[in-house]
């Protein structure tokens, strides 16, 4: 088990730079940061060259699809698991459109127990709002919440809770052991057969947009609602200018609203849709560049609280076909810290202190996720990456580690690489590979550079 891993492995990490700036040795023993600080030393440890690495606190991300059970021809838990890893993520929250949907306990206890096994990060199952995504009535909240994976995020996500004395009701009951739904802001009837974006450009192309309005018009109508209930309310996969209004409105009335925005719509804008490259076919679609620098803003003065990657594997057939037929989503997880620096941090919106904000510490908190984005501190848990912001590399399929190939970054030029990520206090990749966790423990080099 990764916990026994754990408790006899010892890593010493030499010369690493801190989210704040500070250069520091870390000493990772029995699954903790047991040491910090300069010039440390530790017989028998494997020693990590960290100079020039950034060393951020284990990324968590609150919106992965992981596609098993009943999807894996697309990804499986142990591959999305992988792929997690080599990003630079410690833990996940795996979505609920499985096969069967994740709406019983039993559903999200075998989840859970196939996260365990991979090893890799922790998989933390999120349940169906309502029974089988149907939007009708409402899933075993209680029982998924009691059950040994301790749900506490709840998502229809791919659907929209459109009925909303049905979301009133989610709302309400999942105050009981302080949860929180995560909506899928979609209003149905103004996105039929919607293919991207809706406004110029889809004129000129020819296909049915997707309006903003449709998604402003959920969230404006569910932070009332989570503020009449005085409920928890995330709003996943933000991506307009008037979304990010809405939300920075509701928190300054004091609503409990926290919000997400994918990497990609912090980077890529409709223009890339022309070619019809179904890479670039999601949900919510990619959307204007005003669009975009509206994400930015709202990532940068906290209105958007996280990133969050809607990592969404697609077998090859699903998406090498025509525009209309491919199937909606991107794979994420292996790029999404390379996309946030080229996004928010070259610009200067953000820095290593603010990524490490959002891509670790906000959704460990708005997910309750026990044993994440604690810091890097003595006594922490040892959940760590170390990032390489001076390296460069164009972005290839040699990069992704999971099933998908759907990645819009292929063949994009991207900064920086995930060099090691620590789980559980034993590397799950070293000098950017992944480790087979059966053999973390028995590892017998004693020098990574």
């Amino acid at each position: 088990m990764p916990s026994e891993r754990a408790a006899s492995t010892r890593y010493l990490i030499r010369g690493a730079t801190l989210p704040d700036g500070t250069g520091t040795d870390l000493l990772l023993a029995g699954g903790r940061i047991a040491e910090l600080g300069p010039g440390l030393s530790s017989a028998g440890a494997s020693v990590v060259d960290a100079a020039g690495l950034i060393a951020l606190p284990g990324l968590v991300d609150l919106h992965t699809h992981l596609r098993e059970p009943g999807f894996e021809q697309s990804e499986t838990i142990l591959t999305g698991s992988r792929a997690a890893a080599i990003g630079g993520f410690t833990s996940v929250f795996a979505m609920a459109n499985t096969s069967p949907a994740q709406d019983t306990a039993g559903v999200v206890e075998q989840v859970l127990a196939l996260g365990e096994q991979a090893g890799y990060v922790t998989v933390q199952p999120i349940g169906a709002v309502t029974v089988g995504l149907a939007g009708e009535r409402l899933a075993e909240l209680g029982a998924m919440a009691a059950s040994r994976a301790r749900v506490r995020v709840f998502s229809d996500d791919g659907f929209c809770v459109s009925d909303p004395l049905l979301m009133r009701r989610a709302l309400e009951y999942v105050k009981a052991f302080d949860g929180v739904v995560a909506q899928h802001a979609q209003e149905p009837r103004l996105t039929e057969k919607a293919q991207m974006n809706e406004g110029a450009l889809s004129g000129e192309l020819g296909l049915m947009g997707w309006p903003a309005v449709a998604e402003e018009s959920i969230i404006a109508r569910d932070v009332l609602l989570a503020e009449h209930v005085g409920s928890r309310l995330h709003v996943c996969h933000v991506s307009t200018a008037g979304s990010v209004d809405v939300i920075r409105w509701a928190k300054a009335r004091g609503i409990n609203v926290t919000a997400e925005a994918t990497p990609h719509h912090l980077l890529l804008t409709e223009d890339l849709v022309v070619g019809y490259d179904a890479r670039f076919k999601v949900n919510p679609p990619l959307r204007r560049r005003e669009d975009v620098e509206a994400l930015r803003a709202g990532l940068a003065d906290g209105t958007i609280d996280i990133v969050a990657t809607d990592h969404a594997p697609h077998p090859v057939e699903s998406k090498d076909c025509e525009w209309d037929a491919a199937a909606n989503g991107m794979v994420g997880l292996e790029s999404a810290l390379s996309v946030v620096h080229a996004a928010v941090v070259t610009g200067g919106q953000l820095d290593w202190s603010d990524v490490a904000r959002v891509l670790s510490a906000a959704p460990a908190r708005i997910g309750r996720v026990d044993g994440q984005g604690q810091g890097l501190v003595i006594g922490a848990p040892a959940e760590l990456t170390l990032y390489d912001p001076a390296a460069s590399r164009v972005f290839g399929r040699e990069d992704l580690a999971g099933k998908g190939s759907n990645s819009p970054y292929l063949s994009m030029t991207l900064p920086g690489r995930v060099h090691a990520t620590f789980h559980r206090g034993y590397a799950t990749v070293l000098d950017g590979a992944l480790r087979p966790v059966a053999e973390i423990a028995a590892h017998g080099e004693n020098t990574h550079g």
